[in-house]
């Protein structure tokens, strides 16, 4: 089976990508990439099915992006696209999703518009990168990629959650959780997204485990020395500008250097 999974025309206008990303760029993980081929996301996964995906250098909220979850009747995982924010099943519109790109891992188990996903919806969020961006002025932030020392794909910790809209259409959207920073993020942002080490994947997709304490170990902060970070350009600012210039490294100024 050969599922085609390219990148659809955004659901919002950039205009309101912008204005959700830029919110959450000083708050939390508001932007990744995810370029990896697809055979080593159908290896790294266990994926039961072949996939097709177009690199994405510049991932910004309320696009679809891709998810991996467990079927509940099968002994297999799937790959899907969800929208990024999540919806809480009751929620009355889906004006909530700018607020719901993240959640925090230490509190999602209590929060109302998490407490639900965390016990029956729980989904992995491939990625090779994500950025953050370090305040090196009162105006000025310089971005810097963030991933995996050997440049591998790896998995952010989501939950998922399916809502119907007013016109009775199901729209299934998701949030990437987040944790304290380690002490290579913790130089430029003071939260991270969870990364999932391979061996928690499963006890983490697992739909019989209900109860939230039992995947708490699995949302502390990723090991740094199985990571770097690297600055970018500012082009990564705009999610209209989704290319590879977006993670390819630069030099910075000496004064921003100076911070470190």
């Amino acid at each position: 089976m050969n599922t085609k999974y390219s990148a659809p025309p955004p659901t919002h206008s950039y205009a309101d990508i912008r204005r959700v990303a830029f919110v959450k760029l000083s708050a939390m993980c508001g932007r990744y990439r995810l370029t990896a081929k697809e055979r080593y996301m159908r290896d790294h996964f266990g994926l039961h099915e072949d996939l097709a995906w177009s690199p994405r250098w510049n991932i910004a909220p309320t696009q679809q992006i891709p998810v991996v979850r467990q079927d509940r009747d099968a002994p297999r995982r799937t790959f899907s696209l969800l929208r990024w924010g999540l919806i809480p099943y009751w929620a009355k519109d889906r004006s909530i999703s700018a607020k719901t790109i993240n959640a925090m891992s230490e509190t999602a188990a209590a929060k109302p518009a998490f407490r639900d996903a965390m016990k029956l919806r729980r989904c992995l969020i491939p990625a090779d990168g994500f950025y953050e961006w370090l305040r090196i002025g009162a105006k000025d932030k310089q971005p810097y990629n963030f991933g995996m020392a050997d440049d591998s794909v790896f998995a952010f910790a989501g939950l998922w959650d399916r809502w119907r809209d007013p016109a009775g259409t199901i729209v299934e959207t998701c949030t990437i959780l987040t944790s304290r920073p380690n002490s290579l993020v913790a130089d430029v942002h003071d939260r991270m997204p969870v990364i999932m080490r391979p061996d928690d994947y499963e006890l983490w997709l697992d739909p019989g485990v209900t109860d939230s304490s039992r995947v708490a170990e699995c949302l502390g902060p990723f090991s740094p020395t199985l990571m770097k970070k690297y600055p970018v350009s500012a082009r990564v600012n705009r999610p209209e500008n989704d290319d590879e210039a977006c993670a390819r490294e630069v030099q910075i100024p000496s004064t921003a250097q100076t911070l470190f």
